[in-house]
């Protein structure tokens, strides 16, 4: 959405006018049912899931115990690693359906989490703490909150019955945020598509957001997400003696073409999914903002609506592509002319474009034969956006209604990028659903004290639930 992000991954446009500190209300006394839901929970962020030195084979290895208590039988769970990776692993469950029409639904989550540093956190990343509201711990927010959701309802409805009606899957990966090393969604969807194969999926990146005073104003459906690219920026140089300096230098020759980077703005660019996010998003405001928004949904060319909405981040990078200097290393001696200079740039790309365009037009702006642009890093596939279903959306509709009356279910389109990609390719669309919220601020997705609020956590448990059930029998 995620979650991913931005981290959330998928940190989603906000359809609110300020973004002052989260207030979160004070939540009800938890019920039987929800203290165990909250146990789940706390398993699941107390497992450190981190590249560095996490396991999510661990945590896979967790979430098939407690389904096997639900009465999952071992043909219905399959744990998967490599030998290569074996702290990487992850988990299938089925549930089946009494349908023989219906094609099954798959629920997506992944396991690994960004790290998080004991010295840098207020409180250990690793230990659940109740406070003000909120659960912090690192994967509150991205995403082990919908995990828990997941692994719930398929207890639940293994439990409880009936049987739904449509068999439902469930795959709990590793790797959407740990880089290039392993990631499950990818080899799940590349070497076990049998297993996984389902008519649509339901993942992060969807959700609700509040005002930052703890009232949620908007829903979002994610339909479609950007691409994920990164590119090497480099210049070279001979370099030298550091006491007989000359005017070209890798690091200065650097720095110029990354000052055109930052400078250069891609092309603006509406498609379905955003056209109908700032039209119903936009309306729903009743502020400046919001009648820019719906201005630039009917003309993106309105050059007024347009510097209005991208003055917002969030909306800007909801326009365009957009491409940002991540990290930078150079030279090779304190008293030496830098040989060297480079730094990381990650693109976000926007539907319809590849990394070719991208790479053409980073070219382009930085205008300097000598300044070479590489693709680097994990290549995930170009994602391929999921229609507009009015059998997705609509059951959808409905339950926000019900849930947050008065509240818009928008359709947006994440900035980040999630393990969607993989699905996509292989002909599953898949859809980031609306349930929790989140705050302005990201609640800490990726960065220091991430947190979920607590009524968030049980509400939005309960939406899933409702959701899933109402897409599985139909």
């Amino acid at each position: 959405m995620r979650a991913h992000l931005l981290a959330w991954t998928a940190i989603l446009p906000l359809a609110i006018a300020t973004l002052s500190p989260a207030r979160a209300q004070t939540p009800a006394p938890l019920t039987a049912d929800q203290a165990a839901f909250r146990d789940l929970f706390k398993e699941l962020v107390e497992t450190n899931t981190t590249v560095s030195s996490g396991s999510c084979t661990a945590a896979a290895e967790k979430m098939a115990v407690r389904l096997k208590a639900a009465g999952y039988k071992d043909d219905q769970l399959t744990l998967f690693s490599v030998p290569e990776f074996p702290k990487d692993g992850g988990l299938v469950a089925v549930l089946p359906g009494t349908s023989r029409t219906l094609k099954p639904m798959l629920l997506l989550g992944h396991l690994d989490v960004v790290e998080a540093k004991r010295e840098d956190w207020t409180r250990d990343p690793f230990t659940m703490v109740e406070e003000n509201g909120y659960y912090y711990a690192r994967g509150a927010s991205d995403m082990k909150g919908m995990v828990a959701a997941w692994v719930d309802i398929m207890a639940r409805l293994k439990k409880d019955g009936p049987a739904p009606k449509r068999t439902i899957k469930l795959a709990l990966t590793c790797g959407e945020e740990t880089g290039g090393r392993f990631n499950g969604a990818k080899w799940l969807a590349e070497t076990k598509p049998d297993l996984i194969a389902a008519e649509f999926a339901l993942n992060e990146g969807g959700g609700g957001r509040t005002d930052g005073k703890g009232k949620v104003v908007v829903q979002s459906m994610q339909i479609g997400e950007k691409s994920n690219r990164n590119f090497r920026i480099e210049a070279t140089n001979p370099g030298g003696h550091s006491s007989i300096p000359v005017r070209e230098n890798a690091i200065y020759d650097l720095g110029d073409a990354l000052a055109k980077v930052r400078d250069y703005g891609f092309p603006v660019t509406l498609n379905d999914t955003t056209r109908a996010f700032f039209a119903q998003a936009g309306a729903s405001r009743g502020d400046d903002m919001g009648r820019a928004m719906v201005a630039l949904s009917k003309n993106p060319n309105d050059a007024s609506a347009l510097a209005m909405v991208t003055s917002d981040r969030g909306y800007n990078s909801t326009l365009r592509t957009t491409c940002v200097a991540t990290t930078i290393a150079g030279g090779h001696a304190e008293n030496a002319l830098p040989q060297r200079a480079s730094a990381n740039v990650n693109c976000r790309i926007f539907p319809g474009e590849t990394a070719e365009t991208t790479q053409a037009a980073l070219v382009k702006a930085i205008n300097n034969p000598a300044i070479t642009v590489t693709l680097v890093g994990r290549i995930r596939p170009i994602a391929v956006p999921p229609p507009l279903d009015p059998r997705i959306m609509g059951p959808a509709e409905k339950l926000v209604a019900k849930y947050f009356p008065g509240v818009p279910l928008v359709p947006s389109m994440s900035t980040g990028a999630t393990d969607a990609t993989y699905l996509g390719v292989i002909g599953i669309p898949t859809y980031g659903v609306p349930g929790g919220w989140g705050d302005p601020d990201g609640n800490g997705a990726h960065g220091l004290n991430e947190r979920r609020e607590i009524t968030s956590l049980m509400v939005g448990r309960d939406f899933l639930y409702d959701l899933v059930t109402a897409y599985a029998s139909k």
